[in-house]
């Protein structure tokens, strides 16, 4: 429970038994042809010697109001609007309110009372409607031109292609029957339109009123928007918000969202109100462009602003964290309003990562080692606050220490498990002949840890596992967040502090999802620590998003998952919170013929212990594919397992080509390196041109940026290769996730490692065949691709593969 709720809960204890708590009121009011409906409860509704009273109660960590007039006046504001529903309601003459004001660090309390007649009451809500009144008009005038225009909608394109339009009712199905529908639907047949297209209509039917269309990368929400674009050039009128991350928007230099530090911050809600009214009034297609326009002409903030405008909007197209994410879901998003809201998810099979990383969460003790330090003679409490949290995990550091340098050796405890230090750059491959664990808590004896509930079990290399969660760190963590709340309210004074000021609300966030992820803390979780020299990472890990993504979904009308990887479908219906028989599924078949792709299997180990050797031949046979042969050279990418890997074969190919003689071949190559700029990934996929005159021979990496959501149509790519089956590192994490699948029923092996893996495969080689007219060639360099499980999960159009066994029949 938070302090501000702790403290409503003490202030209401104290109420008398004909007082109530809590009191729903509401109250209609007619202005300007429009009925507006006001509700909500208010904190107490008290009986006085002196009449009935309202009282609204504040927390604040900051100085309490010296007096009434003190007091903000959206305070008063709020109070008012309570005392005139309830006086309204009551037929009373007049009403009293009260502001009850906690200090959230001392417990002072101030209360202030005013008493105004119900003339007064009234002429303050009559001041709030006509300030409202304009907004209320506009979204009057614009909902019947929406409604009109969705209902009227051609589909944007002179027909459907193969598929697409079964595609396209099984989604509108979904919403009109408020279920949800996961779909695998093949690259090139259109997935955003195919979504949103039915989704406007059910809006024009008014069968739906909202929609959210989440995305994963940039590439895929400028689709959307390209989408909306399209439908309103043939007449649909929308209000469409694209929601940018904050860093990225921010005008400043550095993102310091205070009035103190930001002009558009200062004053933003005394401006906020006429931005968005002319923004909402003159655009119906609010990209990150347009926003950034509209806030630099009223002076706001953008981020805020196209938040703002998020609540006004009935699109929405922005990242999974908004829905899903437990820090910056959008928690004004009413329960009603979520009711007729149905949510789109793009590329959903990177949901399930993005899953575990928004419901995990972890602490470092160097971060508040350093912070205790500068804070030393600064401020006490923070410094006493940080040292105990530092204390606690560098306890735990001894322990396992002791532990590990005692009789039990690592090797003696770890069985099953294979660490990351252990398997170097190894793919998930399971050692020949082991057994998978039966679960970390079976495998050894116990590392009693700080809390006397949680066992630790040492895996070697300085790591450690426990079932349970490290209770008696919580209180510690608690008191350093209030601490650090305090401190950036009022900063102290010095330069230690100075120093120290940058990384204060860092740390304090993440000390704050850190206990908001331990509330959620069940059997889906484990505590991971990782012990490297002096430092300690504590790691709450969630291990199966999929219940935490069910109830972050839970009260919207539908739900539409979709990809051209959602396969095997069983899995992501599983992990990303399918509710079982409920459940629509569907899985579109490719419109593209068998001729437009030419596959081709190179049954060759790529296995970590084969990787030195593979290198010769994996070169050869791009060298291979780029020179010629049966078809014509052109553009191709090579997308391997790791940069390791990629850039070994990279220095054998060029080295290959050098040897050649002059004028033998002519070929360009391009390599994605780590930490690519923005500039520098749209200079490498701009060097993929049609009709090049020499063939470009481009090195990436599986599961990066340029391995899925990239369009290049036609003749910019002819060429793809995918050198392994794609599985992640060996690692503590996925040994972890590994056993707990075998516990709760599943494959471990295969939901660990094989299914994220080959979905990296099908998303590379996808990158190929993206419309009707495009003609490819497909090199899959790995002999698993010929075994189970990785044959049958190949799509139905890789299928009709030639096996290649030499150099001159890699060759195209």
């Amino acid at each position: 429970m938070s302090e501000g709720a702790k403290i409503h809960l003490d202030v209401q204890s104290e109420y008398g038994p004909q007082d109530e708590k809590e009191h729903y009121l509401k109250a209609e009011l007619d202005y300007g042809g429009i009925r507006f409906m006001i509700d909500g409860r208010c904190d107490g509704l008290l009986q006085s010697e002196d009449g009935m009273m309202i009282d609204e109660i504040k927390s604040t960590a900051g100085e309490l109001p010296a007096a009434d007039d003190a007091a903000p006046a959206v305070h008063w504001a709020q109070a008012v609007c309570y005392a005139y529903m309830y006086a309204a309601e009551q037929g009373m003459d007049a009403m009293q309110v009260r502001l009850t004001y906690v200090s959230t660090t001392t417990g002072e309390r101030r209360a202030f009372v005013r008493k105004l007649a119900f003339g007064e009451l009234f002429e303050a809500v009559m001041d709030a409607v006509r300030s409202y009144a304009p907004y209320a008009q506009m979204i009057q005038r614009y909902v019947a031109r929406r409604t009109e225009s969705a209902k009227a909608l051609a589909f944007p394109f002179p027909a459907y292609r193969e598929g697409q339009r079964k595609f396209a009712g099984a989604v509108y199905k979904t919403i009109t029957d408020g279920t949800k529908l996961f779909a695998q639907a093949p690259t090139g047949i259109g997935k955003t339109i195919s979504t949103l297209f039915p989704a406007v209509k059910a809006i024009g039917e008014e069968r739906l009123r909202h929609l959210f269309y989440l995305t994963a990368k940039t590439i895929t929400r400028t689709a959307a928007e390209d989408a909306f674009a399209l439908m309103q050039s043939g007449g649909l009128v929308m209000h469409v918000v694209t929601l940018t991350a904050k860093d990225k928007i921010c005008f400043q230099e550095e993102v310091r969202c205070s009035k103190e530090h930001c002009p558009y911050a200062d004053g933003y809600y005394d401006r906020i109100n006429d931005a968005l009214l002319d923004m909402l009034d003159n655009e119906t297609l609010m990209t990150r462009t347009v926003i950034e326009q509209y806030a630099h002409k009223h002076r706001v903030c953008p981020f805020e602003m196209s938040l703002d405008a998020a609540y006004a909007s009935d699109a929405l197209i922005c990242d999974y964290n908004y829905v899903f994410d437990p820090r910056v879901n959008l928690k004004r998003m009413f329960e009603e309003r979520k009711r007729h809201t149905a949510i789109l998810v793009d590329e959903a099979h990177n949901l399930v990562e993005r899953g575990r990383e928004m419901y995990s969460s972890e602490l470092n003790k160097a971060d508040y080692l350093q912070l205790s330090r500068s804070y030393k003679g600064v401020n006490p409490r923070l410094h006493a606050a940080a040292k105990s949290v530092n204390e606690w995990l560098l306890g735990l550091r001894k322990r396992l220490e002791k532990e590990r340098s005692g009789e039990l050796s690592a090797g003696d405890v770890t069985s099953g498990y294979r660490s990351s230090a252990e398997a170097g750059d190894a793919e998930g491959v399971q050692p020949e002949g082991a057994e998978t664990p039966a679960g970390a808590g079976q495998q050894a004896a116990a590392v009693q840890g700080a809390d006397s509930r949680a066992a630790w079990t040492p895996l070697g290399n300085g790591q450690a596992v426990s079932e349970r969660l490290p209770g008696d760190l919580i209180p510690l963590v608690e008191t350093f967040v209030e601490e650090a709340a305090q401190e950036l309210a009022y900063p102290a004074i010095g330069t230690e502090a100075l120093a120290a000021e940058a990384s204060l609300p860092d740390l304090y966030f993440a000390s704050q999802n850190w206990i908001r992820i331990a509330k959620l803390y069940d059997e889906r979780y484990v505590t991971m620590a990782e012990c490297e020299k002096s430092e300690v990472r504590l790691k709450l890990f969630c291990l199966d998003p999929s219940h935490l993504l069910r109830q972050a979904g839970k009260g919207f009308r539908a739900h539409v998952l979709f990809s051209a990887t959602l396969s095997p479908l069983s899995y992501y219906m599983d992990l990303l919170g399918g509710s079982g028989e409920s459940d629509y599924s569907l899985s579109v078949p490719s419109p593209f013929s068998a001729e437009q792709l030419d596959v081709r299997v190179l049954p060759l180990s790529t296995r970590y212990r084969d990787r030195e050797r593979s290198i010769e031949p994996i070169a050869r046979a791009l060298l291979g594919m780029v020179s010629g042969g049966e078809r014509p050279p052109g553009n191709s990418l090579a997308f391997f397992p790791s940069y390791d890997y990629m850039n070994k074969v990279y220095e054998r190919f060029s080295a290959m080509i050098e040897s050649l003689p002059p004028g033998k071949l002519t070929l360009r190559t391009i390599v994605q390196s780590g930490g690519m700029r923005e500039e520098e990934r749209e200079a490498f996929l701009a060097a993929f041109q049609a009709g090049n005159t020499e063939p470009l021979l481009g090195f990436a990496v599986m599961g990066g940026i340029f391995s899925e959501g990239v369009d290049l149509v036609g003749d910019r790519l002819t060429g793809v290769a995918v050198i392994g089956v794609g599985l992640p590192q060996v690692g503590m994490e996925r040994d972890i996730i590994r056993d707990y699948c075998e516990r709760t029923g599943r494959s471990g092996f295969d939901y660990a490692y094989v299914y994220p893996g080959m979905n990296k495969v099908l998303q590379a080689g996808g990158r190929l065949i993206r419309s009707e007219n495009d003609r490819g060639s497909l090199l899959l360099i790995d002999d698993r691709y010929l075994a189970q499980p990785y044959n049958r999960l190949l799509p139905a159009q890789w299928k009709e593969y030639t096996i290649v066994r030499s150099r001159s029949e890699g060759g195209w």
